[in-house]
């Protein structure tokens, strides 16, 4: 999600209220979901990008986290506590065995086609910073498509914006979040678009597994992610990197492997 998720003054607070721009709204249901109105409606569901009145998944308790998963063996590790040789340079490090968020994004030195994606990650509790930022981070396929990460635990952002959500697109089936400070678990299988020419001939589709729970499946991505426009196909690549979107927040890493698909 990009970092000016709601286009707000940077001081935000004012004494104990929220100071929001005017274009964000909560839903009309009463239930505190915020998101925007003025945003272009996505033809394949009839609501706005970052609706707040898109129904909000039912929320699901996906059991108490376990230990980091067993790495199959071939898969590729991107990281297993130790060091970022498989990532290009960036202000991201190593703390407690763990991978920590810092500025800007992390990309991975190989790109991959379709593959299975196997990664742990956790919201840091009694997060200080903006609440816009609470948890706040993204898994880009290809470096194009975000599958989210955020603390939709506590926050109550517009449902194509919460964790397991394709960014901008479409919600997860089921809210699945641990609490901050808990790990987590994705498991993200990528189907990759395939194109003639300038011509895309079958979109890109993906399963997302939240935490053991399916919050993804089959889902269309319908193009690039962006915030509050219409995703679109425009870079035409069927490989690419994994790149991991850093947003103010210390959201942490653990177990990151790879299984390419075909």
């Amino acid at each position: 999600m990009h970092k000016s998720l709601f286009g707000f003054a940077l001081s935000i607070l004012v004494g104990s209220m929220p100071c929001v721009a005017d274009d964000l709204v909560t839903a009309r249901d009463g239930s505190g979901v915020y998101g925007y109105k003025d945003t272009p409606l996505l033809p394949w569901c009839g609501f706005r990008v970052h609706d707040p009145d898109r129904p909000a998944p039912p929320r699901v308790d996906p059991g108490p986290p376990g230990p980091p998963a067993p790495v199959p063996s071939d898969a590729i590790v991107l990281f297993d506590g130790t060091g970022l040789s498989a990532w290009a340079p960036g202000q991201w490090r190593v703390v407690d065995g763990a991978l920590e968020a810092g500025p800007g994004n992390l990309i991975s030195n190989q790109s991959f086609g379709s593959f299975h994606l196997h990664l742990e990650w956790m919201a840091p509790a009694g997060f200080k910073g903006e609440w816009f930022d609470r948890g706040n981070n993204g898994v880009r396929l290809h470096g194009l498509y975000e599958i989210q990460i955020f603390d939709s635990y506590d926050e109550k952002i517009y449902p194509d914006g919460q964790a397991a959500a394709v960014y901008g697109q479409t919600p997860p089936l089921v809210n699945a979040c641990r609490p901050p400070g808990q790990w987590q678990t994705y498991d993200i299988l990528l189907r990759a678009p395939a194109f003639e020419g300038e011509r895309l001939v079958r979109p890109a589709r993906v399963t997302v597994l939240h935490n053991g729970v399916v919050a993804q499946w089959e889902t269309e991505i319908h193009g690039e992610t962006g915030h509050r426009i219409l995703p679109e196909y425009r870079s035409r690549l069927v490989r690419g990197p994994l790149q991991l979107s850093g947003h103010n927040c210390p959201v942490r890493f653990r177990n990151i492997w790879v299984r390419p698909i075909g």
